[in-house]
């Protein structure tokens, strides 16, 4: 740790640090306060309505069909070929997307500059409890990209795993209200204000969407882009597929529901089965940490010399590369997608 009473330009120099990050912070507090109410509405606008949505033709004339069941499946092949590369076409920017798939309410700039200040203030803290110069980069690389990153793909996981398990329940809400004579639109609207977050609030972007003007498999088309959810972009492709060329829509939906509970059954044994790995790669990962944190407290002085020496900080840059390069590969190998 530097002594700042015999270096007192240290201490200016972190006093002006601290004063160049509060007028920082200011500035866009400043900002934010002054087009918040005109951004907060575009925002939401886009949000609903989005962008037009590319038409998706059906063919007609399977109700007459004899083989009206066989086509109507290949239709559905076919429709959620043409969403995903509808979906595909008109992807933006990565950043904007995983913002959107996380639930984040703030643009792409604004998450940047976040993490452009956490990494700051991470390194000046690096180097005040006298991180070698040698690893200040590999500490702002983390600061700056993956602790961010990390972030980010955590919440896109969690919001998707609150949707899924929410979502078969939300599909019987549909399931029995068109049994009993309910539309469909009523049906999404009950959804809507009885669904836990994040199945009640999208479905209530929907009923937006459709009240001000938007065809109904373009406002479900636009949530799909919202929810990375193959079960959702299944959902999507039946209802389409159903009120254009007929059937039973219940029964259909039913089946669906079955489906989608049996798939994250599958997936919930695919967690439990890989939770022993998962548990030695954590294990693997920790132990040289564990080690180093006692060996500091049991000879600190065995221990100083990769700090202290350009040897070992060599050695310790090493180290810390091929460790992580060792945590991505576990990491990999335990990881299963279904």
């Amino acid at each position: 740790m530097p002594n700042i009473a015999a270096n007192p330009q240290l201490l200016i120099y972190g006093i002006a640090g601290l004063a160049a990050v509060a007028m920082l912070l200011l500035g866009f507090g400043i900002y934010a306060a002054v087009t918040a109410p005109q951004a907060r509405l575009k925002r939401r606008i886009s949000t609903v309505v989005g962008d037009p949505l590319p038409v998706l033709a059906m063919p007609g004339g399977a109700r007459k069909d004899v083989n009206a069941a066989g086509k109507r499946k290949k239709q559905i092949q076919e429709r959620l070929k043409q969403a995903e590369e509808s979906r595909q076409k008109r992807r933006g920017s990565r950043l904007r997307e995983m913002l959107v798939f996380a639930g984040l309410k703030i643009t792409p700039q604004q998450f940047i500059m976040y993490s452009l200040l956490g990494g700051a203030i991470l390194m000046g803290i690096a180097y005040y409890f006298g991180v070698p110069p040698i690893l200040l980069p590999a500490v702002g690389l983390v600061a700056f990209l993956g602790i961010p990153k990390f972030v980010i793909n955590f919440l896109i996981k969690k919001r998707l795993k609150k949707f899924i398990a929410a979502f078969p329940d939300a599909i019987d809400i549909i399931v029995r209200g068109v049994r009993s004579g309910l539309t469909v639109g009523e049906c999404l609207a009950i959804i809507a204000q009885e669904s836990p977050d994040p199945v009640g609030p999208e479905f209530r972007l929907v009923n937006e969407a459709i009240k001000l003007g938007q065809p109904m498999a373009d406002a479900l088309q636009r949530m799909s882009d919202r929810l990375p959810s193959p079960e959702f972009r299944y959902f999507t492709i039946v209802l389409g597929t159903q009120q254009t060329t007929g059937g039973n829509l219940a029964e259909t939906l039913a089946k669906l529901s079955d489906v989608l509970r049996q798939r994250k059954k599958m997936k919930d044994k695919v967690q439990a089965m890989s939770s022993e790995a998962k548990a030695s790669a954590g294990i693997i990962g920790s132990l040289p940490l564990f080690v180093m944190g006692a060996l500091t407290f049991l000879a600190p002085d065995y221990v100083a010399l990769l700090f202290t020496t350009e040897t070992g900080n060599f050695l310790l840059a090493i180290c810390v590369v091929v460790m992580g390069t060792g945590v991505m590969v576990m990491r990999k190998m335990i990881n299963f997608d279904m």
